[in-house]
């Protein structure tokens, strides 16, 4: 495994590596080749088949002296270059992008700013590749190479660098790196790669034609972020060569590479519409300036031409005047004209100003210029053509139109002229927010709104509504009375004119409340019934229910309802939905005495794991395990299974923990409750502990194991081993985790920034604040001198945020005694808990999420060569990978004798074994089917063989041993369970066995007033006993636990005898 890249042979599988002998050989050794053949093809369809099946060669690492190398596993080498390839590609398409970019930018106008700005970033780019490629070359030497420095360099770049002309950038395929690059200058580079992104946003949206908010939102992303590395790095300052400042380095390259890919996306598309869109703006704007100049250079020839009829006429002032107006429009339209031209120059230069870095006067004068000319050439034009048939004696007609044509003009040219100019204001004023129509209307209702305008609008408006309703009453009275008069004129001309009075009559008598009776005897309307009803009203068509909702059984004849029966009947629908209301809360009421009592012997719904490979045989490992100590471990982690289940709670189980002396072990539960197991052959309650605060996040025992802590939201409890709380300490802040002292003389508390020492009392020793930090979780070393802790950085040193990317986590090493930061460490990944070995100077670092554990060495290093004071620095030994992606659930733990493995729990179902020293995955115990539930994971380190526990979102708590026969004569037997483990048989598996909650004192965290057993009315044998507490009756203390708070509740499995039945 020492090999490079190029040193490794080519496939063994591989039969084409083979090559045949000269013609006419020997038959014999053409059949003995034949069978060699053949055994290979065999040997790789095998080796194929392991493969798709994930059972690959397990990695055998090794170390290289006993510093911290960077990565030595294979597999780990293997990950970390295809990340870094994936980066490399990511950078080399956002390069391609921004080349293309520069090209269609090229035929733009202004676009030597741009140029320049992509050029400078493409130069930055390749800059920041070679940093992040070295950084992994550090990492993985066997799969990345270091770049030499004579392939890094371009005399023609260099002689462009240096040059003092301004010149458009040279056209290159690939920028070159020419400065020498130290990682130290990773925070400088990253600022830098900041500012060159904000440049090249800057110039991208000096093109006022489009806006692409795509590509504004990931450029002002990345730059947020790098901004944030740049700033957090900086605390790093000579570590940049360390291996773990390394990794997170590396770590950094998949975020970096995320953004590059949002801008290489947002990039293209603005080069397929955005490019196309500034062009043809440019273009229609260039157009609009020529067709101006066309124009204006068409009415100087008519006014030119038209001089040639004044010009000699210079006798009246009249004549004079008329001279003047044509000469000033001649004017007007060369230099609108003019203007035009070199509008229409200016907007195609490349290497022209954007339009906010000009001055207003020259803006004004290439856009505005030209069109204003114009207008005041056609004016003056206008006005001396008027001029021009008053002085030449034509006829007054003539004249009076000519007047009236060009006023009509002139005015019409006025009003438009301003019209725009009114706009240009508003949109300044108003940033676009307004329309000039909307502005005009809020100055109509402004000026209606003054008193004398508002007399001179409404009140002549209500005069003539008043008239025009005076008129309109008078027309409506007449037009009645005509009305009224034809028709008794027409029915006395009627030759029926009795009956038809007679009806007349009738029909004026009628009144609206009069009700006429129907001649039909059918309902006008559809009707409905039950079949057996002989009367009842008629319903409406609205009342009728769906046949669906009413087709129930009938009284004696059975039928259905049906509808359009032929007799009415009342609605029996309501009876129905009673009775389906009294079912479903029948149901409900069973459901909820279910839960409330669980049967003995049932075990929760979940998925069932095991340790076989699904095909009835034990997972073997692939290849040959050389280390002794490996394969003896194997045996035993492969007999491993599930020998309890039992429902330890109603919610879900947060976290569960054996006692030191591995007598008991205690859970905690979203159900406000904390439970303490005995530990043996059957596990038993031994104690149940309430909670009315809240819910029970985190459980630990003392390092003598007669004490137990449970950590609430707010507040921690002290518990002895039989259940009597001892004190409840309110720490009226956030707790996010607890960790006793190895003295057990107190406990450490992670309250947001602070972590606090706390003796048994609650009494406050020391507090220990980190700044821009929040602690997740914290452990003290066996000296008490040092603690270990793993944060979140809430701000950089400057004070920034990230803007999309993670914020960087720490693993921190902080001396108690001086209250300082000996060694912090950087990572990316979610950390979650951090755990000290008993016996060594590691820490096992849990993450969220799919980031799996690692192990961490405290390597005391002298500070300096002539001083005895040594600190501790953490280096990176083992990164436990699973053979596939698992989301792992609850901390990680050591386990076995002198913690020599690791264990975690995935929430699938899964759970890994490794050893600790190698790294290897020793044991995979996979979910038989999809899903799964478990929340956390622990070990037993004083149990004789191997024991751990397991907890899920149901509730449930299971326990996996290896079997008694495993145990050799002559092993050493934990004496405390000896008694306990003679008479039992392992033939016999207590899978199904569930331990009755109720067997157990419920406890509270009064430490006085306890009531015992005895308290419980002895009754003759076969009758439930009676249950008595300080307070209420049985049902009052088991149904309002929380609120009755009674010292001890004792519940005896025969006290719901009726309800398991």
């Amino acid at each position: 495994m020492g090999r490079g890249i190029g040193d490794h042979p080519a496939n063994p599988n591989d039969l084409t590596t083979i090559h045949a002998g000269p013609e006419g050989q020997d038959p014999t050794k053409h059949k003995r080749k034949q069978t060699l053949l053949s055994l290979l093809d065999a040997l790789a369809e095998l080796s194929k088949d392991e493969d798709l099946n994930g059972m690959g060669t397990l990695q055998q690492p090794s170390f290289e002296d006993d510093r911290d190398v960077p990565t030595v596993d294979e597999h780990l080498q293997k990950v970390g270059a295809e990340a870094f390839n994936k980066f490399q590609r990511r950078v080399m398409n956002l390069d391609k992008e921004l080349r293309n970019f520069a090209n269609a930018a090229r035929q733009l106008g202004s676009s030597v700013g741009i140029l320049s700005s992509s050029y400078h970033l493409r130069g930055r780019l390749a800059q920041i590749l070679y940093l992040f490629r070295e950084n992994a070359a550090d990492l993985f030497p066997r799969k990345i190479s270091h770049q030499t420095r004579e392939s890094l360099t371009n005399p023609q770049l260099a002689q462009y660098r240096k040059s003092k002309r301004h010149r458009v950038p040279p056209h290159v395929h690939n920028p070159i790196v020419m400065e020498k690059l130290d990682p130290e200058d990773f925070p400088e580079q990253l600022q830098m790669f900041a500012q060159d992104v904000t440049t090249f946003l800057d110039c991208l949206n000096e093109f006022p034609e489009f806006t692409d908010e795509a590509v504004n939102a990931a450029v002002l992303s990345l730059e947020g972020d790098l901004k944030y590395w740049a700033s957090s790095l900086k605390q790093y300052e000579k570590e940049f060569r360390f291996p773990a400042v390394q990794r997170y380095l590396h770590d950094l390259s998949g975020e970096m590479g995320e953004h590059i890919d949002n801008i290489t996306t947002s990039l293209s598309v603005f080069i397929e519409i955005g490019v196309p869109t500034i062009r043809f703006a440019q273009k229609h704007a260039s157009q609009n300036l020529l067709n101006l100049s066309t124009v204006a250079t068409f009415f100087s020839a008519v006014t030119a031409t038209t001089m040639q009829f004044s010009f000699n006429m210079t006798t009246t002032p009249l004549q004079n005047a008329v001279n003047s107006f044509w000469f000033t429009s001649l004017v007007f339209s060369i230099g609108a004209a003019v203007n035009s031209l070199l509008g229409v120059t200016w907007k195609q230069a490349m290497y022209r100003s954007p339009g906010h870095r000009v001055p207003w006067w020259v803006l004004i004068w290439i856009k505005r210029s030209p069109l204003a000319f114009l207008v005041l050439s056609v004016a003056c034009f206008s006005i001396g053509l008027v001029l021009f048939a008053y002085a030449s004696q034509q006829h007054q007609i003539t004249c009076t139109l000519t007047t009236v044509f060009s006023a009509c003009s002139i005015i019409g040219l006025t009003a438009v002229s301003a019209w725009f100019a009114s706009e240009r204001w508003t949109f300044s004023r108003h940033n676009g927010t307004k329309w000039l129509a909307d502005v005009l209307s809020e100055t109509k209702v402004r000026v209606k709104s003054t008193r004398g305008a508002q007399w001179l609008i409404y009140e002549p408006r209500e005069a003539f509504r008043t008239a025009s309703r005076w008129v309109a009453e008078r027309f409506r009275q007449v037009g009645e009375g005509v009305s009224e008069l034809s028709a008794r004129t027409l029915s006395r001309l009627n030759l029926n004119g009795d009956s038809d009075d007679e009806k007349y009559d009738a029909e004026r008598a009628v009144t609206p409340g009069t009700t006429v009776e129907c001649a039909s005897p059918e309902p006008m309307s559809p009707t409905f019934r039950r079949a057996g009803s002989d009367a009842g009203p008629l319903l409406p068509i609205a009342e009728i229910r769906s046949p669906t909702a009413t087709s129930v059984d009938g009284g004696d004849g059975g039928d259905g309802a049906s509808i359009m029966s032929d007799s009415p009947g009342p609605s029996t629908a309501a009876p129905g939905r009673g009775r389906f209301a009294n079912a479903v809360r029948a149901v409900i009421k069973m459901r909820v005495a279910s839960s409330a009592f669980p049967v003995e012997g049932r075990n929760p719904r979940r998925q069932r794991t095991m340790s076989s490979d699904g095909n009835g045989r034990d997972a073997e490992p692939v290849g040959v395990l050389k280390n002794s100590r490996v394969g003896t471990l194997m045996p035993k982690l492969r007999s491993l299974q599930t020998t309890q289940s039992f429902e330890a709670h109603s919610a879900l189980v947060r976290h569960l923990q054996f006692s030191p002396n591995g007598k008991f072990l205690a859970t905690s539960s979203w159900d406000r409750t904390s439970v303490i197991f005995k530990v043996g052959e059957q596990f038993t309650s031994h104690r149940i502990l309430a909670h009315p605060q809240g819910f029970v996040g985190q459980v630990a025992w003392s390092p003598s194991g007669n004490l137990l802590l449970t950590k609430l939201g707010r507040g921690v409890k002290v518990w002895t081993e039989d259940g009597v709380c001892k004190k409840t300490i309110d720490r009226r802040r956030n707790v996010q985790s607890i960790a006793w002292l190895p003295g057990g003389e107190g406990f450490l508390s992670v309250e947001g920034s602070d972590v606090t020492k706390l003796d048994l009392t609650g009494t406050v020793l020391a507090t220990y604040h980190f700044e821009r930090l929040i602690i997740h979780d914290v452990a003290v070393t066996p000296d008490q001198a040092r603690m270990v802790c793993v944060g979140t950085l809430t701000a950089s040193m400057d004070g920034l945020h990230p803007s999309k990317c993670r914020a960087e986590k720490q693993i921190i090493v902080y001396n108690m005694e001086t209250e300082k930061i000996e060694n912090r460490v950087p990572v990316l990944h979610e950390v979650r808990d951090i755990t000290l070995a008993r016996n060594d100077h590691v820490a096992l670092v849990s993450y969220e999420n799919k980031a799996p554990p690692q192990l961490w060495k405290l390597e005391p290093i002298k500070k300096h060569q002539q001083s005895a004071n040594t600190e501790i620095r953490l280096s990176l030994r083992h990164t436990y990978m699973p053979k596939t992606q698992v989301d792992f659930a609850g901390p990680s733990y050591f386990g076995g004798k002198n913690d020599q493995l690791v264990l975690c729990a995935g929430k699938a179902g899964d759970i890994h074994i490794w050893d600790r020293e190698s790294g290897t995955l020793l044991h995979h115990i996979r979910s038989q089917t999809v899903g799964g539930d478990l929340t956390c994971i622990a070990w037993n380190h004083a149990w004789d063989t191997f024991m751990f526990a397991t907890g899920s979102h149901d509730g449930a708590v299971r326990i996996w041993t290896s079997p008694a026969s495993s145990n050799i004569p002559g092993s050493e037997a934990s004496s405390i369970f000896a008694a306990s483990r003679a008479p039992t048989n392992p033939a016999n598996t207590p899978g199904t066995t569930t331990p009755n909650a109720y067997d157990a004192d419920y406890r509270t965290d009064s430490p006085t007033g306890q009531l015992t057993s005895e308290s419980l009315d002895p009754a003759t044998p076969g009758t439930p006993g009676i249950l008595t507490t300080g307070s209420g009756s049985a049902a009052n203390a088991f149904g309002a636990l929380p609120q009755a708070r009674p010292s001890v509740v004792t519940f005896s499995s025969q006290a719901f005898g009726s309800s398991e039945r």
